[in-house]
């Protein structure tokens, strides 16, 4: 459902945002017409859709087939003791609605592959990859890619945060340039679990996930498409590299070839 005015609550309810010169009220409502695909509701996928609820993006679409645990409870900031052993993206959605009732969530209790990822993806207007394991992340960009779907990537582990940003809309590398894939050798996932992580620093990479894709949305500011950036939580330091796109890379590399829009 998209409009072409901003409600009198809503114009209330983000007023600080709308009194920045860079967004004003259409930036508002680029937020508030926008559609946002949030794979993963752990500690990245908290941050990041609190913040997106609170700015006002009109749809999220949360997908997570895991169940709310004590130990998340660390870092994954959107959930609450009542929420152990519910559906994240059910008990995130339902925090979301209590957060802010002028937005719309839908939940998908599933891990995302496959045609149903492929339909979530064209569905939507950018996704924000907040999962935790290597599989999800290489199945969304090529489906990213594929469906020229802006690609916001977010992971953390220990005190170290990386965020990636990629516009397949146009010309750009993508995740699989940054991390080939091979049969030989597949990467093995570090996890949570068996590394231990930092909430804050998890919370930093996500709220920043949050804020780039706000930026894309409202056509403001430098999204960084086309960057990696690392954050070292313990020095406090980042590190950013630009990525070119890998010509042999088996998702991207006959793009020249490609029609984008």
């Amino acid at each position: 459902m998209t409009t072409d005015r901003l409600s009198d609550t809503a114009f209330i309810r983000y007023n600080r945002q709308i009194m920045l010169e860079e967004m004003g009220e259409q930036g508002q409502l680029a937020l508030n017409n926008a559609k946002v695909l949030i794979v993963g509701a752990g500690g990245l996928g908290s941050a990041v859709a609190m913040y997106l609820a609170a700015a006002g993006v009109g749809l999220l679409v949360i997908a997570d087939d895991d169940e709310v645990e004590s130990s998340n409870l660390q870092r994954q900031v959107i959930y609450r003791e009542t929420d152990i052993s519910l559906n994240k993206a059910q008990a995130a959605c339902d925090q979301l609605s209590a957060l802010n009732p002028l937005v719309r969530t839908r939940v998908v209790k599933a891990k995302l592959a496959g045609f149903q990822l492929e339909m979530e993806v064209q569905q939507a207007d950018i996704v924000l990859d907040c999962s935790d394991n290597w599989a999800t992340r290489y199945a969304v960009n090529q489906a990213c890619y594929q469906h020229q779907t802006p690609l916001i990537a977010g992971a953390s582990i220990g005190w170290r945060g990386q965020l990636f940003t990629f516009d397949f809309r146009q010309i750009s590398p993508c995740y699989q340039c940054v991390f080939p894939l091979s049969a030989e050798t597949p990467p093995q996932d570090q996890n949570c679990r068996s590394n231990g992580v930092m909430g804050p620093v998890v919370g930093t990479i996500g709220t920043l996930q949050a804020l780039n894709a706000i930026k894309a949305i409202a056509g403001v500011g430098d999204v960084g498409f086309g960057l990696l950036q690392q954050f070292n939580g313990l020095t406090g330091k980042w590190q950013q590299v630009s990525v070119d796109a890998d010509s042999g890379c088996p998702v991207c590399g006959q793009q020249d070839q490609r029609e984008v829009v």
